[in-house]
C-alpha cells in the first residue's frame, strides 16, 4: 500500500510540475509573441520644400525658403526615433536646370536638395521625391508648373505639361537617386474625369516603372459617405481603384477617425497600404491595430508646414512624439 501511494504521489507532482512547465512556456510564448508583434514595415515623414493648397497658396509672396540645416537636423532626430522613410514634397521649391522657368522666390539650389537626399541615405533612411500633379480649382496642388499649367484648360495644353512633368522627375531621379519610390500626389483631383484620372496614373507609373521605382498614390477614400468636400474625390478613386496597378502603394488620409475595412479593401486588391492619421497619440494607436489586423504596411506622419528655420522646433517635437510606434 505504502509502494502504491508513494508512486501515486510521484505521478502526481510530476503532472503538477509538466502543468506548471506548460502554463510558465505559454506564459512566455505570449510575452514572446507581444515583445515581437509585426511593426510597421514604414515608418515615414512628409516633409515639405513647398506646398500648394488653399492655406498655402494665399501665403506665397510672403513664403521662405528650405532650410536644409533644418532638414539635416530633421533626419538625425528621425533615425533616433525609429523613422526609416522620409518623404519629401519638392515642387517648385529648387531651381531647375531643366526648367529655370519653374523658379520662385523661395526656390533653392538643387545642390541643396541633394545633400539633404544623401544625408537620408547615409541614416539609412529612405529618401521618396514628391511632387503632384492632381487637378483642381480649389486646391491648385499643381500649380507648381505654372507656366506650364492653365487653370482652366488642363487638356488644351497637356502634351507641354507631361513634357515638362517628365523632365523635371528625371532631373529629380537624376540628381536625389531614390531607391524604392516616387510619390506622384493625385488626391484631390476635381477637373479630371474617371477616365482621364485613370489614365494619368498610368501615363506616370510606366515611366516610373520604366525607372525601377514604385509609384505612391494619395488614397481619398476615407472620405467616402460622408457630407464633406473629399467626399467627390473618395468616390472617384474607389470607382478607380479596381483599374490601377496593384503594385502601386496608396497612402490613405484621414486626420480625424479610424476605419476598419477599408485597408484591407485595398490590400484585398494587393495595393500596398500606408496609413496617414494625424498627430493624436490616441488615433494613432487605433490606427496601428487597425493596420496589423488588415495587412497595412506603414504610417506617413505629416506636418503641413515648411521645413524652414522658424518650424524647426516644431517638427523636431512632432518627430519626438512619435517614438512609440
Amino acid at each position: 500500500m505504502k509502494y502504491l501511494l508513494l508512486i501515486f504521489t510521484l505521478i502526481s507532482l510530476n503532472t503538477i510540475n509538466s502543468s506548471i512547465k506548460r502554463v510558465s512556456c505559454e506564459k512566455e510564448a505570449r510575452v514572446y509573441e507581444k515583445s515581437t508583434e509585426k511593426k510597421p514595415k514604414v515608418k515615414a515623414l512628409l516633409l515639405h520644400m513647398t506646398h500648394y493648397d488653399p492655406s498655402w497658396n494665399v501665403r506665397k509672396e510672403s513664403e521662405a525658403s528650405f532650410s536644409l540645416e533644418a532638414g539635416l537636423a530633421i533626419l538625425n532626430k528621425m533615425k533616433e526615433s525609429g523613422f526609416n522613410t522620409v518623404i519629401l514634397d519638392i515642387e517648385d521649391g529648387v531651381i531647375y536646370k531643366s526648367h529655370p522657368e519653374l523658379t520662385r522666390h523661395y526656390s533653392v539650389p538643387m545642390d541643396e536638395l541633394k545633400q539633404f537626399a544623401d544625408s537620408a541615405r547615409e541614416l539609412g533612411i529612405d529618401f521618396i521625391p514628391k511632387l503632384n500633379f492632381s487637378r483642381s480649382g480649389r486646391n491648385l496642388h499643381d500649380k507648381w508648373l505654372y507656366p506650364h499649367w492653365d487653370e482652366l484648360n488642363f487638356v488644351s495644353n497637356r502634351a507641354d505639361y507631361r513634357k515638362v512633368a517628365l523632365e523635371v522627375m528625371e532631373e529629380i531621379i537624376s540628381v536625389c537617386k531614390p531607391q524604392n519610390y516616387f510619390h506622384i500626389g493625385m488626391d484631390e483631383d476635381h477637373h479630371r474625369s474617371l477616365n482621364q484620372y485613370v489614365e494619368t496614373i498610368i501615363f506616370f507609373d510606366n515611366y516610373l516603372k520604366n525607372k525601377g521605382l514604385q509609384t505612391v498614390v494619395w488614397n481619398d477614400t476615407a472620405y467616402e459617405n460622408r457630407d464633406v468636400i473629399a467626399q467627390v474625390h473618395a468616390d472617384k478613386m474607389k470607382v478607380a481603384e479596381p483599374d490601377l496597378p496593384k503594385y502601386i502603394t496608396h497612402i490613405v488620409w484621414d486626420y480625424d477617425l479610424v476605419h476598419q475595412g477599408l485597408v484591407q479593401r485595398l490590400t484585398d486588391f494587393g495595393f500596398e497600404v500606408w496609413v496617414a492619421p494625424g498627430d493624436n497619440l490616441e488615433r494613432i494607436e487605433k490606427w496601428d491595430k487597425v493596420m496589423k489586423n488588415e495587412g497595412g504596411d506603414g504610417f506617413l506622419f505629416t506636418k503641413w508646414i515648411k521645413c524652414s528655420d522658424e518650424n524647426r522646433e516644431i517638427l523636431l517635437n512632432q518627430i519626438d512624439r512619435l517614438k512609440f510606434i
